[in-house]
Order: C-alpha cells, then structure tokens, then sequence
C-alpha cells in the first residue's frame, strides 16, 4: 500500500457531478492531480456542475485539475485528454471508468438510439478509455484501472425487466474480467467497485424520487472505498468485484455507515446486480390488513384502496395507474386519480394511462399491506413500471396513507 494519492494523476471520467466527482474530491484531499473527463462545460438546466465547476472544487480541496471536454463514445476526444493530461502532469496513474448511461425499459421499450448511447458509454466508453490509458499505465509506479460496474450475476432477473441496460453495464464488467488477466504481467491493477445499497446520483433521481433518495447512502461511501482500493499495491489487487462497505470493513474496520446515509435511521435501497441482500427487500413489517387478499386474488387489496379516494388525493396526484397482475384472476385494473373523486376498477381504462405497473399478486399485496415498499419492489426486478417513473413513486406515499387509515 501506498501512503497516499499525492501527485499521483488520476483520469475520471464523467467527474463533474456524482460519484466521479466525489471520487476526485477524495483524492484532491491528499494533493492529486485529477484529469476531469466530461461532457458538460456549460451548465445544465437541471443537473448541477460543469467540468470547470469541479475543477475549482477539487483546486480548493487541495489538487490540481485539468478539465477536459470529453464525450467518451469518440476516441478523438478521449486520446486529446490523455495527451494533455499527460502533458500537464507528467504522466498518468490512474483511470476510474465512471461514465454512464441508464435505461430501465425492457426490450420492446428500447428504442434503438437508446441501446446504443447505453453500450457506447458504458461498455465500448470503457474499454475505450483503458485502451488508451494502457501506455500510460505501464510507465507508473503503481498503476489502477477501477470501474464502476456490478459483480457478473447471471440470475435471469437482472436480464428480464432491462436487459439492455444490464448488457451494458456488464460490459465494463466483463472488461474487468478480461483486462485484469491481460495486463497481470504489466502490473495493472484492473478491479471493479460497486455500491450496496442505492446511491444518492443524478440517476437516482431520474429513475425515482425524493423518496427514493431518502432511503439511499451519499456518494462519499464509494469514493472512500475507492481511495482504500486505488492506495494499495497495484499487483496486490486485480480482477477483484468489490463492493464499498465490504471494503472499508476489510481496510478500515468500519461496522456502522450510519454517516454516510442520506436520511439515517431510514432503510436503505439495496443496488441492482446484489443477491444476498434477498432478505431485505422487504422493510420493516406492518400488520397485513389484506388477509382476503390471499394466493393470486388482489380483490381485497384493490378494496383497501377505494379507502383513500377522494377529490383532494386527485387533485395531488392527477395520474392514472393500470395494474398489470400477472398471475390473478382478474388481470387488469386501473386507478383514476385524475377525474372526479378518483375510481378504481378492473378492466383497462378508458383513456390515457400515464403509469403501467406489472407484478405478480404477492408483489401488490404486500405493497397493499406496507410489508413491501415499491421502490423496493422495483429496485429488486419484482415490479415493472412504464410511463412516468415518478407518478409511480408516488404510490409509495399512497401505501403509508392506506396503512395509517385501516
């Protein structure tokens, strides 16, 4: 292991916001150079920072930084930045692959422009990148590629729901896989780096909602697991999918991550990719109030709801739910919290639905009964939601109103 990060020069990419930039932020702290590899230098109407934002930032935490406009589906603009960043600092140490792109639809609702910015980014953006930073690498004196991807889990539910997005994200997986064989006798360091539970990003936000933020950990767990990942000895640690607590608990001895909680006290998401986390999926236990609502029938659930219509709940939340059960006799409902006092019925709405959920009975009635939390349910692959992400995080919401009031 090695003392510190000082002077060592570290490309990221995508490190103008997130968990890339928290990531410089950490090796700023110890004086290191960080070679900002973004796409955004003008600000973003609804996303916070730019390149020369994160620059001043890392310069006030104690590091020297070069932005660099970098979109890394080119390999012009890639090769540019690690020429001048080479240029700059005399060489290069490091590269954290953090760049990119999420679609959680399924096949049919993946449009092609989609599938190919998802596996541009990611997969081909990732071995891009380490392709070009190899003859760099050779020459450090501690050399580390670290990607921000999961563990390779073949459990077919991670596939079914988005499968798009997992291929992608699987392929810097698999470069981790291939790449830390290839480069054992150059002495890089080639490891992958995922969170345990949810992570409060800019993707968080897209794909969910302020309550889905509350129940997630900040970006400082991941760059501090990082920091301990990138400071040992290169031909120490390779090949390896490490998750961040697993490695402050091995490096640092760490048992409470209370600090690093959005909201402590609130149960935390579990991240996609993760099986052994199956047992939390369901949060703190309620009392079920649905016990008509038995096997594959949801008429009782659905009965429990009628409880909350009212001219007020329409007004705060003007959308129409359709569910989808899967597996109960009675297949399609609907909930109108957009027209009069709101109804909810079985059969297909007579108009536009603005939020489709589809899951099985078990799923819906423990959702009814507060035993399963729908950001749980969908952060696990047991519920599919297509149309407006946030109307159906709003369901969440609607669960603790129907649990205080039966």
């Amino acid at each position: 292991m090695i003392k510190n990060l000082a002077g060592k020069t570290i490309f990221i990419t995508g490190a103008s916001r997130g968990i890339g930039k928290a990531i410089a932020m950490r090796c700023a702290r110890d004086g290191a150079n960080v070679i900002i590899a973004a796409k955004t230098a003008e600000p973003h109407p609804k996303l916070p920072g730019t390149i020369y934002t994160a620059a001043k930032e890392i310069e006030q935490a104690g590091g020297q930084a070069l932005p660099c406009i970098v979109d890394v589906r080119f390999e012009d603009q890639v090769s540019k930045a690690f020429e001048d960043g080479a240029k700059k600092f005399g060489g290069i140490d490091i590269l954290v692959n953090n760049a990119s792109a999420i679609s959680l639809t399924g096949t049919l609702d993946t449009n092609m422009k989609k599938y190919d910015l998802m596996n541009q980014v990611n997969a081909r953006g990732t071995f891009l990148c380490s392709k070009l930073a190899i003859p760099y690498l050779k020459k450090s004196s501690n050399p580390h590629i670290l990607n921000l991807s999961p563990p390779l889990n073949l459990n077919p539910k991670w596939f079914k729901n988005n499968l798009a997005y997992t291929m992608a994200k699987y392929g810097m997986s698999f470069c981790v896989l291939g790449m830390s064989e290839e480069l054992k006798e150059d002495g890089i360091a080639v490891n992958a780096l995922w969170p345990r539970t949810a992570i409060a990003t800019d993707a968080i936000d897209f794909i969910g909602s302020v309550e889905m933020r509350k129940q997630s950990r900040t970006t400082d767990i991941m760059a501090d697991a990082a920091y301990q990942i990138l400071v040992k000895d290169a031909k120490s640690i390779s090949g390896k999918f490490l998750i961040d607590e697993d490695v402050l608990k091995s490096e640092l001895g760490m048992s409470n991550f209370d600090k690093y909680a959005v909201e402590p006290g609130n149960p935390l998401l579990m991240d996609f990719f993760l099986d052994d986390v199956e047992g939390q999926e369901s949060l703190p236990m309620g009392k079920d109030d649905t016990s008509s609502a038995s096997g594959s029938d949801v008429t009782g659930s659905m009965n429990a709801l009628k409880k909350l219509l009212s001219p007020e709940l329409v007004q705060k939340i003007n959308g129409v739910y359709a569910f989808k059960i899967t597996d109960a006799n009675i297949t399609d409902w609907y909930l109108d919290l957009k027209n009069g006092d709101g109804k909810i019925d079985s059969g297909v709405f007579n108009g536009q639905v603005n939020c489709t959920m589809t899951m099985n009975s078990d799923v819906f009635n423990k959702m009814i009964s507060g035993s399963m939390k729908p950001t749980m349910a969908f952060m696990s692959g047991k519920l599919k939601i297509k149309g407006e992400m946030g109307l159906a995080m709003k369901l969440e919401k609607l669960m603790s109103s129907l649990k205080s009031k039966l």
